[in-house]
């Protein structure tokens, strides 16, 4: 266990105890014991922790309080669900709190945390209670009982929920893609690291034995020199205009867009599908190439730096309130000469071409040309990568061993912001030159003064977390 958390976990862990106990008390009584009687007898033995029980702690089987690693999620949608679930799996977890500015959510993932542990205690009914819901986020990060958060919130808030959270001192387990702009992923990394807290990013694929099989092949040359990479994402999506209506009952609609521009609300603007809308996201380019580019930087080697040429062509809606790209292909130069195609129009996966081969990767399935490619072995000697079976599990493991996760932050910036140069070269539909050690196009000031975008008051990345 790292010291940080030690330290909080230690100070905390008699009473979180005592609160548990207490809330057992009024599920467990024995028939006939005074409650006074049965909490002294609870109390007493918190004298020697070792002893007592998980179930009485409130999870049969679990760790200690003093042992576990307490989480929140912020952002209650699809994504944010799922990954609390793996994490509710983990027996060293404590799930404590969760936050949406959508009412109905929240509520959902609180009951999500609690019907889990009522089902581990054996408690029927869902009667387990200890998971706390927020509103806004900023009073869940003033919590001291809080390790880790994971940020499942909506792409314009990335930046935001993962600046607040390093400086409140909680390590982070986020959802891609990274950020919504070039300088607010390089804001994210740089806070990540100041404050010296382990990020993982939710770019799962990284722990998938197949993407690891095939960048290892790759690296080692068995495909020969490297000359040509297609990245084969979905194509995006169109609707139609839609008019204003009301604001549901429970939803903080003005907290959910936060940074973003002020617009009237409409379901077709929020929630997943906000990911259509260049003021929250990037399209399926951002989506997905968060996912397909990252493994072909993971390939090359090239994870914290990037191409020096991009050229986007894409088309998109005529109309409607979608206005991301729906069709697109970017065509990316590094400086060792390979090419990299990000585009709409090919099979969902990475494809790697050489001089002695191709190969093919996606999920769950992999390929090659000539077979025998995928029956070679890397040696020991060889440029062996990182092995995580379990990308929640590695994140909890570095936690507590404070190293670096296999998806680090600092290159899911690099590989996120590959999809956002190409967004960038389709607005302005002509070809640019990057430089990927200061973060800035070439001789090109209207490309720069897209690298980032206002945030609309009172929201900034400089704010502190609320008293």
């Amino acid at each position: 266990m790292s010291k940080a958390i030690g330290h909080r976990s230690a100070r905390r862990a008699t009473a979180r105890a005592s609160t548990l106990v207490s809330r057992a008390a009024d599920r467990t009584l024995p028939e006939g014991m005074p409650r006074r009687a049965f909490l002294g007898s609870m109390t007493a033995a918190l004298a020697a922790p070792w002893i007592v029980p998980a179930s009485v702690l409130g999870r049969a089987g679990a760790a200690p309080p003093s042992e576990r690693i307490t989480i929140a999620l912020i952002g209650c949608g699809g994504m944010g669900r799922a990954n609390l679930s793996g994490f509710l799996r983990k027996p060293t977890v404590q799930a404590v709190a969760v936050c949406d500015p959508d009412r109905s959510r929240r509520e959902e993932a609180k009951q999500q945390v609690e019907s889990y542990y009522a089902g581990q205690a054996g408690r029927s009914g869902g009667r387990f209670t200890g998971c706390a819901d927020y509103n806004d986020f900023r009073d869940l990060l003033a919590r001291d009982d809080i390790d880790v958060v994971i940020v499942g919130s909506p792409d314009h808030w990335h930046a935001l929920h993962v600046s607040h959270a390093a400086r409140a001192g909680k390590d982070i387990y986020g959802e891609k893609p990274l950020s919504l702009t070039v300088r607010e992923g390089r804001a994210m990394s740089d806070a990540v690291h100041r404050s010296a807290r382990v990020f993982q990013t939710g770019s799962q694929q990284r722990s998938d034995a197949r993407f690891r099989q095939a960048c290892e092949l790759v690296r080692n040359g068995r495909l020969g020199r490297l000359h040509r990479i297609v990245c084969g994402l979905p194509a995006g999506e169109t609707t139609g205009n839609h008019a204003a209506q009301p604001v549901p009952d429970g939803f903080d609609y003005d907290l959910w867009l936060g940074p973003a521009p002020s617009e009237p609300y409409c379901p077709e603007r929020t929630h997943y599908v906000f990911r259509h809308l260049l003021d929250y996201s990037g399209g399926k380019l951002t989506d997905w190439g968060a996912h397909h580019i990252d493994i072909a930087q993971w390939a090359m080697g090239t994870m914290e730096t990037g191409p020096v040429r991009v050229e986007g062509k894409g088309e998109f809606p005529a109309d409607g309130l979608w206005n991301a790209a729906v069709q697109y292909d970017i065509a990316c130069t590094y400086d060792n000469g390979v090419e990299m195609l990000v585009t709409s129009r090919a099979p969902n996966g990475v494809r790697f071409e050489g001089d002695e081969g191709w190969l093919f990767v996606t999920r769950g399935a992999i390929d090659a040309g000539p077979k025998s490619i995928l029956l070679e072995t890397i040696a020991p000697n060889e440029d062996r990568l990182f092995v995580s079976n379990d990308h929640h599990q590695n994140f909890l493991d570095c936690v507590r061993s404070r190293r670096q996760p296999i998806a680090p932050i600092e290159q899911a910036h690099r590989s996120i912001t590959i999809a956002h140069l190409g967004n960038i070269s389709m607005r302005l539909g002509r070809p640019l030159r990057w430089d990927p050690a200061s973060e800035r196009f070439v001789d090109d000031s209207g490309a720069n003064a897209m690298l980032g975008r206002p945030m609309r008051a009172p929201w900034n990345l400089e704010g502190s977390v609320k008293a």
